[in-house]
C-alpha cells in the first residue's frame, strides 16, 4: 500500500481499513476474489474496529470495578447458583421491561464478579451501564451537593439504561444516604432498571442508612418489579484457607486471635481468685468472732 493512499484513509478516519488493507490485497490476490467480495471484507474489518472502540469507550464509561466476564466465573464452587437465570440476565432482556434485580448473599460468595460480568454483556449488546459502590454513590452526592451541582450528578445516574449499584450492607452509611438512594430509585422506577447486591437482609436496610422511611420507601419501589436472586454459600476468596467470615472478625478483635484471648480469660480468672482470696478475712466472710 503506498503512502498516497494510506493518507487518504487516513483523512477519511478508516484506520480499521487501513490496518487489514494491505493482507486483504494479498488475499484477494491469492483468492482471485471479486471487486464486491473485496470491498465486503475490508469494510468489515473497518466496522469491526469501530466497534472495539466503542465497547472500550463504553467498558471505561461504565466504571466498572475490574472487568469480568461470565467465562472467568467459577461455577463449580457454588452448585445452586441457577446459571440459565444468569444468563437470561446477560441477554439484556430485562431492561426491555424495566425490570429491577436484588441480588443478596454473604460477602464472598460471587455477587459483585456477577453483576460487573452481566454489565459488561449488557454493553455488548449496545445498552449503557453504570456501576458504582453504594459508598461512591454517596460520596458523589455529597461532593456535588457541596458544590451546588447536585441535578448534574443525578442525570449520570438517571441516563444509563442499566444502573448497577454495589455492595450495599457493608457498613452503616452517612446522614442522608437514604434520601440520594430514594431519589435514584424513585426516578428510575418503571423507566430504567437498577442491579442492586447486599450481603445483609432487607429488615436491616433502615439500620444501616440510618432513615427507616426512607429504607421502606425506597424498597416499596424498587422490589414492586424486581427479580430477587438470593446466594448461600461460603466465600469464595478464603476457600483455600478454611476460614469463615466469622474466623476473620474474630482475628480482627483487640485482643488477637482466639488463642490469645482463652489465654488472657485464664490470666484474669486467676488473678480474681487471688484477689479474693487475700480479700477474705480469716475465719470467714462474715469476719465474726
Amino acid at each position: 500500500m503506498n503512502d498516497y493512499l494510506r493518507n487518504m484513509l487516513k483523512k477519511l478516519r478508516l484506520s480499521g481499513l487501513s490496518e487489514s488493507l494491505e493482507v486483504r490485497l494479498q488475499e484477494a490476490a491469492g483468492h482471485h476474489l471479486t471487486h464486491a467480495e473485496f470491498l465486503e471484507l475490508v469494510l468489515q474489518d473497518e466496522l469491526a474496529v469501530r466497534g472495539n472502540r466503542l465497547l472500550q469507550r463504553r467498558v471505561k464509561a461504565a466504571g466498572f470495578r475490574e472487568l469480568k466476564t461470565l467465562e472467568d466465573f467459577d461455577w463449580s464452587f457454588n452448585p445452586s447458583l441457577k446459571k440459565k437465570q444468569i444468563f437470561d440476565l446477560a441477554s439484556g432482556h430485562f431492561l426491555q421491561e424495566h425490570r429491577d434485580v436484588l441480588w443478596l448473599g454473604p460477602p464472598g460468595t460471587g455477587k459483585s464478579h456477577l453483576v460487573q460480568a452481566i454489565g459488561y454483556q449488557v454493553l455488548k449488546t449496545g445498552c449503557t451501564v453504570f456501576y458504582r459502590s453504594i459508598f461512591d454513590v454517596v460520596r458523589d452526592f455529597l461532593h456535588d451537593e457541596a458544590l451546588g451541582q447536585e441535578q448534574k450528578i443525578l442525570s449520570r445516574y438517571l441516563k444509563p439504561e442499566l444502573l448497577i449499584i454495589d455492595d450495599m450492607g457493608m457498613k452503616q452509611l452517612p446522614k442522608r444516604s437514604g434520601e440520594y438512594l430514594f431519589e435514584i430509585v424513585m426516578r428510575r422506577y418503571e423507566t430504567r432498571s437498577t442491579m442492586m447486591t447486599s450481603n445483609r437482609p432487607l429488615e436491616d436496610w433502615g439500620k444501616l442508612l440510618g432513615d427507616v422511611p426512607s429504607a421502606t420507601a425506597i424498597l416499596d419501589r424498587f422490589l414492586h418489579h424486581a427479580e430477587i436472586i438470593q446466594i448461600t454459600g461460603k466465600s469464595y476468596r478464603l476457600r483455600s484457607q478454611g476460614r469463615s467470615p466469622r474466623d476473620l472478625e474474630e482475628e480482627a478483635k483487640p485482643n488477637g486471635s482466639p488463642a490469645s484471648s482463652g489465654r488472657s480469660k485464664q490470666a484474669t480468672q486467676e488473678e480474681g481468685a487471688s484477689a479474693s482470696k487475700q480479700a477474705t478475712p480469716p475465719g470467714g466472710a462474715s469476719g465474726s468472732k
